[in-house]
């Protein structure tokens, strides 16, 4: 190799560094009205104003100097931060089709390639949310049959937690497993014993990328993708694991097609092959392998990591409150007794509806909601955001907010309780998010975590492992999940 010039190496700095510079300025044309925010540095932009392990927290903290709605740019990237639910509501719901979209983001791109429902957008995105609520509706929303699923896959783990005989579990895979089990039985029509290693291996390519896709190696792949493609680091392994996630999907759907009855739709999986079929003469393909291959991933990943993390946080919380607890299994003593839980018992029982919201409030699963992006020019709160701006819309400081929970910071299920003890609604209440891009799955994560949660609660009283500290500080990702522990299940004979 030959030695470098001097004066070659000086001249290239110059120059990057004038290049750096003008592309730095050209970014800075802001429109007038555009939100305020901290000053962002050259080149990287506001990193400096964020905790990198919690950027929920930071997002909170800068709306108390700059307000509701204000701006920062990470990298050369511009985004607008919503805080607190009046801004949120108005934004996502008032203004429902203008933050509509999602960006365009390296970490994004490496789980989705665009595709699917999650992080796809116009016309695609309209065909996938269609089809999935559809489906979900026919299969699993409303149904007796997925109700009596659930059930079943709760005496499953209920016999698991069992075997154990008071001993300390780890929960996680257990909890995940069964879970995933009842996403899987609509997807695909059958279900896994909790320690298949298919399972497991497909349980752990998931949150180990939503927990990367969270981390602070993320935040910089995607303000520095160029760059940040020539560093190793955990941000380089989404792509070849997601990649194996995609090639068992693609090895079920194609079994599926060879035994494809139009006449006998079994699952969604089914369901999105008749589509295909009937699709071949539309011009506008939505119904391709590669949309069902990472849709199955998205519903697969969103509704397991969510759902099974919220009700990890519930029995930790039980543990943590005693008396909480001892409410609840009086409370399904009185109503349900030893019958099996349903669904038509939730109205008749206000204080485990209320421990249950709360749960999903006080565990905040989802601190800053998935990003949005504006599909054109809108004006909020006197503010003028352009078109392509990605937003954050921060569900924790709506979930937080002191103006419409009490006790914000503290675990309270009155929150949702009257005075006489009667369940109400808080309009704040938005763990799903809100609007044209909340969650598809709400209905079927609310009936999930109301039946696994009085059926455990129903058998078993829940303590910690002796000896063992509680540690509500959680692991940050995409999703808040719980700390690895043991939990004691003690049966209730």
């Amino acid at each position: 190799m030959l030695p470098l010039d001097p004066v070659t190496v000086l001249l290239s700095i110059i120059v990057c560094f004038f290049l750096v510079t003008v592309l730095y300025k050209a970014k800075e044309d802001v429109p007038p009205n555009y939100p305020p925010g901290p000053k962002p540095l050259p080149i990287i932009g506001n990193i400096l104003d964020l905790d990198a392990e919690k950027p929920h927290l930071s997002f909170k903290e800068l709306a108390k100097k700059y307000g509701p709605v204000y701006s920062l740019k990470i990298g050369v990237q511009k985004m607008v931060v919503l805080c607190g639910y009046d801004t949120v509501r108005e934004a996502l719901v008032n203004h429902a089709d203008e933050f509509a979209d999602r960006p365009t983001m390296p970490v994004f791109l490496d789980i989705a390639r665009g595709y699917g429902l999650i992080f796809s957008n116009g016309h695609n995105w309209k065909a996938m949310r269609r089809f999935t609520l559809s489906t979900l509706r026919d299969f699993a929303m409303g149904k007796r049959t997925i109700e009596d699923k659930i059930n079943e896959e709760a005496d499953c783990l209920v016999q698991t937690f069992k075997s154990y005989k008071g001993e300390p579990i780890d929960n996680n895979k257990i909890v995940n497993a069964a879970v995933s089990n009842i996403i899987i039985s609509i997807l695909l029509g059958y279900r896994f014993e909790y320690d298949d290693p298919k399972l497991q291996r497909l349980l752990t390519i998931l949150l180990d990328n939503s927990r990367i896709a969270g981390s602070p190696m993320a935040l910089l792949y995607n303000a520095f993708p160029s760059l940040m493609r020539w560093i190793p680091g955990s941000h380089k392994t989404i792509r070849p694991t997601m990649d194996e996630f995609h090639s068992f999907i693609r090895k079920l759907f194609a079994k599926q097609r060879d035994q494809l009855d139009v006449n006998d739709q079994r699952n969604l999986i089914d369901r999105f092959l008749v589509k295909q079929k009937e699709e071949k003469t539309n011009p506008e393909l939505y119904f391709h392998d590669e949309n069902l291959t990472t849709l199955v991933t998205d519903l697969f990943g969103a509704g397991m990591d969510t759902t099974s993390n919220t009700l990890r946080w519930g029995l930790l919380l039980m543990i943590k409150y005693p008396d909480i607890q001892e409410k609840v299994q009086d409370e399904i003593e009185k109503v349900i007794g030893s019958a099996e839980p349903q669904l038509v018992h939730r109205q008749h029982m206000p204080y485990t509806d209320a421990v249950m919201h709360e749960i999903q409030r006080f565990s905040d699963i989802a601190p800053a909601g998935v990003p949005r992006q504006t599909t054109k020019d809108v004006t909020l709160k006197g503010f003028v955001i352009p078109k392509g701006t990605q937003i954050i819309p921060c569900l924790t400081s709506v979930l937080h907010e002191a103006k419409y929970f009490k006790k914000p910071n503290e675990f309270y299920p009155e929150h949702f309780l009257d005075s006489e003890g009667n369940f109400v609604k808080s309009e704040a209440f938005i763990p799903f998010s809100a609007g044209k891009r909340s969650c598809v799955g709400e209905n079927l994560a609310k009936m999930v975590l109301f039946l696994f949660f009085t059926k455990l609660l129903q058998n078993f009283t829940f303590k910690t492992s002796p000896g063992a500290k509680l540690d509500l500080n959680p692991v940050v990702g995409l999703t808040l999940a719980p700390r690895k522990h043991e939990i004691c299940a003690i049966y209730r004979n």
